[in-house]
């Protein structure tokens, strides 16, 4: 049992500097209206590891943080990649097709309002919508399927626990 814990400690901790330092790295398109924020295809990986829940979140957070992100972003930006998180897991039997689905809708949802509300963005929230929806398509979706098939054939090895 104890093993199990510092597997899963172990993994979410590598999770989450992996995502720290993807969106520090590529701080200039993470950030903003227009963003693609690289380090969202981390958010496949609940399909493989309950570990990357709080991995993906804690990555979040410092991220946002490490970028000088607002109060408002830090907070809810972190709970929309949760939110993601979890619901990609609850997937992660049904499809891999179905998994970059959840962290989509909720940065969607989300942080339009905190561009608007936290940033006083003045465009318009269902612009923004389609705008954060497109480069999350291309993190969650594209990158986050590619990365998917890249880990699928090491992923016991990997994940192991």
């Amino acid at each position: 049992m104890k093993n199990k814990n510092i597997s899963f400690m172990t993994q979410a901790a590598m999770i989450a500097a992996i995502y720290v330092v993807l969106t520090y790295v590529f701080a200039p398109f993470s950030f903003g209206e227009v963003q693609v924020r690289i380090s969202e295809a981390l958010t496949i990986l609940p399909v493989f590891t309950p570990a990357a829940i709080p991995g993906l979140f804690i990555g979040c957070l410092i991220g946002n943080i490490l970028g000088g992100a607002i109060l408002p972003d830090i907070i809810f930006g972190s709970i929309a990649t949760l939110i993601g998180a979890f619901f990609t897991w609850k997937l992660r039997e049904k499809s891999p097709y179905l998994a970059p689905i959840p962290p989509i809708v909720a940065n969607i949802l989300i942080v339009p309002f905190v561009l608007r509300y936290g940033y006083g963005v003045a465009l318009p929230i269902p612009f923004m919508m389609c705008t954060v929806g497109i480069g999350e398509i291309i993190s969650c979706a594209v990158l986050g399927m590619v990365l998917y098939f890249a880990l699928k054939k090491y992923a016991k090895t990997l994940f192991a626990q």
